[in-house]
């Protein structure tokens, strides 16, 4: 296995949790209520498993290794921006974590502000992924042998066996399924 493979996959698991903020914000315009208890399981995830465990591999670990290889000056940039739009992410997320914080139960006030923040984030996210999954994760490989490939996944895991990839699994589809009910 590639390296690149464990980082698609919890692309795909991402673009299922955008996929339940899109269909929230969709509620939100027919209902003009939030469910801010969906909202802070949506935020956790956010910074649990997009950013400290995804971002935390890509940048502590895939990108680490890259940055130090003769990366072709395209390359290099992109990587720096893919940095930058993490950045951006973490942004996003803590700004609708103030929003929900500050929403009163059962009144949107400030509901305006968490519908441009949750439409941020969905737009935001696809447009990362894509650029992580199509324009460098598969050039990135030429740079790295097989062992420095092997020895990256094997720190991957190691990553991981210190957070909690299960318990996000189980509250995306437990989403999933009260969304469909």
């Amino acid at each position: 296995m590639k390296p690149i493979g464990p980082l698609m996959w919890e692309h795909r698991l991402i673009e299922r949790m955008i996929a339940l903020l899109s269909s929230e914000l969709d509620a939100f315009t027919q209902t003009n209520v939030f469910h801010l208890d969906f909202l802070r399981q949506a935020i956790d995830f956010l910074r649990t498993y997009a950013d400290k465990t995804h971002h935390g591999k890509e940048e502590k670990i895939f990108f680490r290794e890259l940055f130090n290889k003769p990366l072709s000056p395209e390359h290099r940039r992109i990587l720096n921006e893919l940095i930058d739009e993490h950045e951006t992410a973490r942004k996003l997320v803590a700004s609708l974590d103030q929003a929900v914080r500050e929403a009163e139960p059962q009144k949107q006030a400030n509901a305006q502000t968490i519908s441009e923040l949750v439409r941020g984030i969905v737009d935001f996210y696809p447009c990362h992924i894509k650029k992580e999954d199509q324009v460098i994760f598969y050039p990135a490989q030429d740079y790295l042998t097989k062992d420095e490939q092997d020895n990256m996944l094997a720190e991957f895991w190691e990553f991981d066996r210190r957070l909690i990839h299960e318990k996000y699994q189980e509250i995306v589809s437990g989403m999933e399924s009260r969304l469909k009910a």
